[in-house]
C-alpha cells in the first residue's frame, strides 16, 4: 500500500474550525442582551470603583495635610501647597480613569434607552441604528469624553470642594504670624506686607507663592464653572456622573 501524502496527513491532524454560532431566534437574541448587559454594567463597575478609590485617596490626604498643618502653630504652610499638588494628581488620574468609565456607561446606557426602555414602555420613532453604533463601537471603541472634559467634570462632582477647603486652611495659615517671645502665641497680621513675608517659603518669596495660588484657583475656579454643552443624560440636571 502506498503511504498517505505528507501534505493531506497534516491537514487531517489540524483542528476542525467552526464558525461561530449566532442567535438565529428572538429568544437566543434576548439571552444574548442580557448576558451581555450584563457584561457591560460589571465592566462599568469595576472603573466606578477604581474612580472612587481615588476620590477616597484625596479624602484621605486632605485630611493627614490638614491635620499635620493646623494641629501645631509651628507647622509651615507648604504643608497645604504639597497637599495641593497631591490633589492634582489624584484629580488627572481619576479624569482618565473616568473616560474608560464612560465609554462603558455609554454603551450600557444605549442599550437601556433603546432596547430595555422599549419593552417596558414603547414609543415610536424608535429605530435600530442603535445596534449599528453599538457595534461599530465594539469593533473600534473611542474615547467620548476628552481628558479636559473628565476634568471638568470630576472637578465640580468633588474635587472643587476638596480644594476650597485646603484654600481655606493655607489663608489661615499665612494670615496667622507666631510671636517671637513665644512660638505658640499667634495673632493675625496687620498688613499686606506682614502676609507676603508670612506666604514665602524658604528662597522663594511671598508674592510669587500668592501669585501662584491666585492663578491656580483661578484655573480651578474656569474648570469648575465650564460645562460640556449636551442635550440628555449630558445635560445639567440630569442623571450622570
Amino acid at each position: 500500500m502506498r503511504p498517505k501524502n505528507i501534505h493531506s496527513t497534516v491537514q487531517d491532524l489540524r483542528p476542525t474550525i467552526t464558525a461561530p454560532v449566532f442567535p438565529s431566534t428572538s429568544t437566543e437574541f434576548i439571552n444574548v442582551m442580557a448576558h451581555y448587559h450584563r457584561a457591560e454594567i460589571a465592566r462599568m463597575a469595576g472603573w466606578r470603583d477604581r474612580i472612587d478609590r481615588t476620590t477616597n485617596w484625596a479624602i484621605t490626604v486632605v485630611a493627614a495635610m490638614l491635620s499635620v498643618s493646623l494641629s501645631t502653630p509651628t507647622a509651615h504652610h507648604g504643608v497645604l501647597l504639597f497637599a495641593m499638588v497631591l490633589v492634582l494628581l489624584l484629580l488627572v488620574i481619576e479624569a482618565r480613569r473616568y473616560r474608560f468609565f464612560d465609554v462603558y456607561r455609554n454603551r450600557v446606557r444605549r442599550m437601556e434607552r433603546n432596547y430595555y426602555a422599549q419593552i417596558f414602555a414603547p414609543e415610536e420613532g424608535t429605530t435600530d441604528d442603535w445596534i449599528h453604533k453599538l457595534g461599530d463601537d465594539l469593533r473600534r471603541p473611542l474615547f467620548l469624553t476628552s481628558h479636559s472634559q473628565a476634568i471638568s467634570r470630576r472637578m465640580r462632582r468633588n474635587y472643587c470642594w476638596l480644594f476650597l477647603i485646603l484654600l481655606v486652611a493655607w489663608l489661615v495659615k499665612t494670615t496667622f504670624i507666631r510671636m517671637q517671645e513665644s512660638a505658640v502665641e499667634t495673632r493675625l497680621i496687620g498688613t499686606v506686607g506682614e502676609w507676603v513675608r508670612n506666604s514665602a517659603i524658604g528662597p522663594v518669596p511671598g508674592w510669587l507663592v500668592i501669585l501662584a495660588v491666585t492663578l491656580f484657583y483661578g484655573w480651578i475656579l474656569t474648570t469648575s464653572l465650564r460645562r460640556l454643552k449636551g442635550e440628555g443624560e449630558l445635560a445639567f440636571g440630569n442623571v450622570h456622573v
